[in-house]
C-alpha cells in the first residue's frame, strides 16, 4: 500500500479512535503516524493503544509509527473562593503562593517557581490567554498584578508566562514515568512539551538514550533565541500553535511557523505542524475554507507532516477528517505552483560526502526522469537527507531495522521498507528494482537511482550512487 502524497498525517489517537477496526479506518484514510497523549491516557491504555496499532500494523503489512506527547510541566491557578471570580479591566488583583485563596480578593498560585523567576513588568495569561495581566510588585509570596484584559476565572485554569524563563525541569515526575513505560513498549517517538531551552532536549534524549526519536514542541517564545541548538538536539520539531499562539501575538505566529519549518528544513529533521487544523470538523462533517488554506499553506512550505488532534481524538468525523487532509495534501503537491515553491527553498547541501551524494542523485533523477530513490538506510540518516532534498520522484527507504522503518514514516516522501541488509552491491541494485517494482514506484523498462553506503551495513557512510534499469524480475 503506497500514499498518493509525500506529505504524512499524524492523527490523534482518543475516544473516537481506539478500537482495532477505528484505528484500522484512520490508516486506510490516510494516517501515517498515531499520536497518544500522555495528559489523557493511563499506562493501561497506553499498552492496549500501542498493542491495537500494531495489530493494524500488521494487518496492513506496512510500518506504523507511534508517537507518545509527553504533557510536560502544567501551570494552573489553586482553588478559588466560590470557585469562579470575575476579573475587570484595569483593576488589581493578587495572586499568592497557595493553593487555596485565604482572601475573596486574590487568587491561588500554587508555583513557588513563578514568584522566584516573575518580575514586574511581565506578563500573566490564564485560561489560553482570554485574562491578560501585568505584574507590578512581585514578592516570594505574593504578586501585585494589573488586569489588562478582564474576565472570569475559574479553578484550576492554566497559566502562561510568555516572558519569563522558569527554572523548572521540562521533565515531570509523570513524565520520566510516563516515557520510561512508552519505551519500554517500543513506541518510536517521544514528543516533549513546553521546551525552554536546549538542555530541556537534552534531558530527554539522556532519558531516552536512543530507543526512540526525540520530537521537541516549540511552544514557547524563549525557544527562538536558541532555535539552531535545538534542532541540532532534536530528531525532529513540531510547530504546536496552541501554546504558542497563547505566548506570542496571534499574528506572529504564521511568520513564526514559516521560519520553523525552513529551519527544520535546512537542519534536515522532519517537522511537524499542529493544533486546530480542521478543528470545526471535530463537529462537522467539512471543514470551513479557511481551514483548508491552513492545512495547504503548510504543505506548501514543506512541512513533513500535519497533524490532527481532537479531530480524531473525540470528534464526530475522524476518518473524513484523516481524509480531508489526505485530499487536500495531495490537491496542493499536484499544484505547479507547489513544486517551484519546494525547489526554490531547496538548500545548498552541506560539504560532507552523504549530503553530496544525496544532492547528486536529486539532480539525477530530474535529469534522466528516473522513477524512483532508493535509498539503502540503516541509521536513517541517508533516508532523511534524501527527503530533506524534497524530490518530485518518490522515495522508498530500505532497511533491515523494524523499528528505522516505523521512525522514518514521519519523514516527508519516504515510503519505507523493512528489508534484510544488501550481501553485495550486485544485491544492492537487485532488491531496489526488485521492491521499486513490488511496491509499485517502477515498471519495466524504467530507471532508479540508488544510494547507499560502503562498506555496506556501515551506517551513516553513504557514499555511492548507481542508476539501474528496472525488468520484470528486478535489475
Amino acid at each position: 500500500m503506497r500514499r498518493s502524497r509525500k506529505t504524512k498525517i499524524v492523527a490523534t489517537l482518543g475516544p473516537a479512535s481506539h478500537t482495532q477496526e477505528q484505528i484500522r479506518t484512520l490508516f486506510i484514510a490516510g494516517a501515517d503516524v498515531f499520536r497518544i497523549n500522555m495528559s489523557h491516557t493511563s499506562h493501561a491504555n497506553l499498552t492496549t493503544l500501542v498493542s491495537t496499532v500494531r495489530a493494524v500494523e500488521a494487518d496492513v503489512g506496512r510500518p506504523i509509527s507511534i508517537l507518545v506527547d509527553l504533557q510536560g510541566p502544567k501551570l494552573r491557578l489553586g482553588k478559588i473562593a466560590g470557585g469562579e471570580r470575575r476579573l475587570e479591566s484595569g483593576a488589581q488583583v493578587i495572586l499568592v503562593r497557595a493553593e487555596t485563596a485565604p482572601g475573596p480578593d486574590e487568587l491561588p498560585m500554587p508555583h513557588p517557581e513563578i514568584f522566584a523567576a516573575l518580575k514586574p513588568g511581565a506578563y500573566l495569561l490564564i485560561d489560553d490567554g482570554k485574562v491578560r495581566l501585568v505584574a507590578e510588585d512581585v514578592t516570594d509570596s505574593r504578586i501585585r498584578a494589573k488586569v489588562l484584559q478582564g474576565g472570569p476565572v475559574k479553578n484550576h485554569k492554566g497559566v502562561n508566562l510568555p516572558d519569563t524563563l522558569l527554572p523548572i525541569p521540562a521533565l515531570t515526575a509523570k513524565d520520566r514515568s510516563d516515557l520510561d513505560y512508552a519505551l519500554s513498549l517500543n513506541i518510536d517517538w517521544l514528543a516533549l512539551s513546553f521546551v525552554q531551552r536546549p538542555d530541556d532536549v537534552a534531558e530527554l534524549r539522556k532519558a531516552a538514550a536512543g530507543r526512540a526519536g526525540v520530537m521537541t514542541k516549540i511552544e514557547k517564545p524563549a525557544v527562538f533565541h536558541a532555535l539552531d541548538e535545538i534542532l541540532s538536539l532534536s530528531d525532529s520539531v513540531m510547530v504546536a500553535r496552541g501554546d504558542l499562539g497563547v505566548e506570542l501575538p496571534l499574528e506572529e505566529v504564521p511568520g513564526r511557523q514559516k521560519e520553523i519549518i525552513r529551519a527544520a528544513r535546512h537542519a534536515g529533521k522532519p517537522v511537524v505542524v499542529a493544533t486546530q487544523m480542521l478543528e470545526s470538523m471535530i463537529s462537522a462533517a467539512v471543514p470551513t475554507r479557511a481551514e483548508v488554506s491552513d492545512v495547504a499553506n503548510a504543505v506548501f512550505e514543506g512541512a513533513d507532516a500535519v497533524m490532527l488532534s481532537a479531530e480524531t481524538a473525540s470528534g464526530a468525523f475522524p476518518a473524513e477528517a484523516v481524509a480531508m487532509m489526505d485530499r487536500i495534501a495531495q490537491a496542493v503537491e499536484s499544484d505547479p505552483i507547489y513544486r517551484s515553491i519546494i525547489d526554490a527553498q531547496r538548500q545548498v547541501p552541506e560539504a560532507t560526502m552523504p549530503d553530496a551524494i544525496l544532492a547528486a542523485v536529486h539532480d539525477v533523477t530530474n535529469t534522466i526522469g528516473a522513477s524512483a530513490i532508493v535509498c539503502w538506510t540503516k541509521s536513517g540518516s541517508t533516508g532523511l537527507r534524501a527527503a530533506r532534498e524534497r524530490p518530485a520522484a518518490p522515495i522508498l527507504a530500505l532497511t533491515p531495522i523494524k523499528a528505522m522503518a516505523r521512525r522514518l514514516t514521519l519523514a516527508w516522501g519516504l515510503h519505507c521498507v523493512e528489508t534484510e541488509d544488501a550481501h553485495d552491491l550486485d544485491d544492492v541494485a537487485e532488491r531496489a528494482c526488485q521492491l521499486a517494482l513490488s511496491q509499485g514506484f517502477a515498471k519495466p523498462g524504467e530507471r532508479v537511482v540508488i544510494t547507499a553506503g560502503l562498506p555496506l551495513g556501515t551506517p551513516g557512510a553513504t557514499n555511492m550512487m548507481r542508476v539501474a534499469f528496472v525488468t520484470r524480475k528486478g535489475v
